[in-house]
């Protein structure tokens, strides 16, 4: 696999740098991508998403979500129950895991909720009034009079 150097993209930009560093996590070939759990990610409106992540056999204490620099953290530890079992299939995993989603500037985390093995978390995209597109009016240019402007000319001769 190839490997891109991404120096020169550091010295010709400034303030990019969150940028350069997604890039190079997602271009790191090293690093296997986990698979588990499972997880969907939808748009529900123009500024709202839904992340739902399968956590079949956690309860609400086993979970933990945070934000934490521009990074939404899901992890998850089954807590021990002090039963020894004994399996004769253990299909359901609930193996411990912590799962990474990088967060855009301006998304909040609204909530999570924990229902029927799926954690549901919904974000919402907030643009600052400073940051959103807004109408310049075009003012009509004030056309003076030949009149007038003989009129200033002599006011300045005398």
């Amino acid at each position: 696999m190839r490997h891109f150097d991404l120096a020169p993209l550091y010295r010709a930009t400034v303030g990019f740098d969150q940028i350069a560093d997604m890039m190079d996590r997602v271009l790191a070939s090293d690093v296997a991508q986990p698979s588990y759990p499972p997880y969907n990610i939808e748009k529900t409106a123009d500024d709202a998403y839904r992340i739902s992540i399968a956590v079949a056999g956690f309860s609400d204490e086993d979970l933990s979500v945070e934000v934490k620099d521009h990074a939404l953290v899901v992890s998850a530890k089954k807590s021990d129950d002090g039963q020894e079992r004994s399996y004769l299939h253990r299909g359901i995993a609930t193996r411990a895991f912590e799962r990474r989603f990088t967060l855009a500037d301006h998304v909040r985390v609204e909530g999570a909720t924990h229902e029927n093995g799926m954690l549901h978390i919904d974000l919402r995209r907030e643009i600052p009034e400073a940051l959103k597109p807004r109408r310049i009016a075009i003012a009509k240019p004030q056309r003076t009079t030949a009149i007038e402007k003989d009129v200033v000319d002599a006011q300045s001769v005398n």
